[in-house]
């Protein structure tokens, strides 16, 4: 009797005769890929960050359910927002681009398994520490130190091997990593010596000198690309000259950070400053906002996933311009009048709309799927920039309170909504039943 040749690869037969939505989710399948793992733990840090800053708003507004606090809230969100998921998050798009960009071979997910889930169970612990106690918050940013520490040794150990011409890009997310080390490792001495001063100066250093360095590093490689890819007639030149633009604006905005921890805007000469630091954002922003257009914004806008990524970089010219309006109109009252509502324009707006888009485009692409944004994402990418401006009104003078409440319940409903989804595909083989 004839018998049917039985399947050289049993996983991808069964992935390519079961339906997508029927495929069984398995923890072990995070394991196939450093992008599933790596996604995964973030998005599950992201929601546990979301959650528990909604519960703080509540506890702000309501007195329930009556928190204890051994550190500052607004550290501790601030800290796990610049630390916490973002790093799992380039940690995922790095080991799966990275290695096709210096022409190496790729690790295996397992390799990052201990380094990642340090991180994440460092900033849990970090979250449970700011409550219970600051042993444990100490506890949390050592091991998250560690495991950052372990990722972009992994990440050199990849560069050093590569022997490509152009290893620019790759060059500078390397530093950011150096710079996001030394930052989060101030972070943990400050929060030890009790200098909360410093430690806001070692979270902002590391947004700066790390987070926003990486998303413009990989701006600059991936979006004229992403765009000429399906538009043609878009210019997919990064020209190298603006990228040196960009690091200077980030640069200027670290150096600021330092000076003004050293007193430079108070007093006298404080004015002088906001005003040539204000029209220096100001050009900045500027600047960003025209390769914006030059990279095909408008263009872009008939193409959701794509037009995602463009308003995501448009917010980062905006947070720009923000800031810099803010410095000159409080040129009279000697404080700039919107600091946080630039801040969070940069990264609820800029970091947040390009990480929503980034990651789904990734997820999407390595899941079998097309690369579309969906009624779903597009519809979540909307609520994110009425979230954004939400946070932005909360830092107006005199703006109720409530304001930031409800820009934080937003985030996390825009969140969960988005991670849930993106945790049912990590979890489930491919769609086009291919390996990873």
């Amino acid at each position: 009797m004839n018998r049917r040749p039985r399947p050289v690869w049993p996983v991808v037969a069964a992935a390519q005769a079961d339906p997508p939505g029927q495929r069984p989710w398995r923890l072990r399948h995070l394991l196939l890929a450093p992008h599933r793992l790596a996604f995964a733990l973030a998005l599950l840090l992201l929601l546990s960050t979301a959650a528990w800053w909604v519960l703080v708003q509540v506890d702000r507004l309501a007195g329930v359910p009556g928190l204890p606090y051994a550190l500052s809230p607004a550290l501790g969100h601030a800290a796990v927002m610049t630390f916490g998921f973002m790093p799992l998050f380039f940690s995922g798009f790095l080991f799966t681009a990275g290695p096709k960009w210096l022409g190496v071979a790729p690790l295996q997910a397992a390799a990052l398994l201990a380094p990642l889930l340090l991180q994440t169970v460092g900033w849990l612990l970090w979250l449970l520490g700011l409550h219970l106690g600051l042993g444990l918050a100490l506890a949390g940013l050592a091991a998250a130190l560690s495991g950052l520490v372990w990722v972009g040794v992994l990440f050199w150990r990849l560069l050093l091997r590569s022997t490509v011409a152009d290893r620019l890009h790759a060059k500078a997310v390397g530093v950011a990593f150096g710079l996001g080390v030394l930052s989060l490792a101030l972070l943990l001495a400050a929060v030890f010596a009790g200098a909360h001063g410093l430690a806001r100066v070692a979270v902002l250093s590391g947004l700066w000198g790390f987070c926003v360095l990486v998303f413009v590093v990989v701006a600059h490689r991936m979006l004229p690309f992403f765009t000429s890819s399906a538009v043609p007639m878009a210019n997919n030149l990064g020209p190298f000259w603006m990228l040196w633009i960009m690091w200077a604006a980030l640069a200027l905005e670290l150096l600021a950070v330092w000076l003004q921890w050293a007193g430079w805007h108070i007093g006298a000469h404080g004015r002088v400053w906001m005003l040539w630091f204000g029209l220096l954002q100001l050009a900045a922003g500027s600047m960003i906002l025209w390769l914006a257009f030059v990279w095909g914004l408008v263009q872009s806008l008939r193409i959701r996933l794509l037009a995602m990524l463009h308003l995501g970089f448009l917010w980062l010219g905006l947070s720009f311009m923000l800031a810099g309006a803010s410095q000159l109109l409080g040129l009279r009252l000697g404080t700039p009048v919107l600091g946080l509502g630039a801040l969070h324009a940069l990264t609820m707006g800029a970091l947040g709309s390009l990480m929503l888009a980034m990651v789904t485009r990734v997820v999407c692409g390595h899941s079998g799927r097309a690369l579309v944004a969906d009624n779903l994402v597009w519809g979540l990418f909307w609520l994110l920039q009425v979230a954004v401006l939400l946070r932005i009104a909360a830092a107006l003078p005199q703006a109720p309170f409530w304001l930031m409440g409800a820009a934080a319940l937003l985030w996390a409903l825009v969140m969960a909504a988005w991670g849930l989804r993106l945790l049912s595909w990590l979890g489930r083989l491919r769609a086009d039943g291919r390996p990873g």
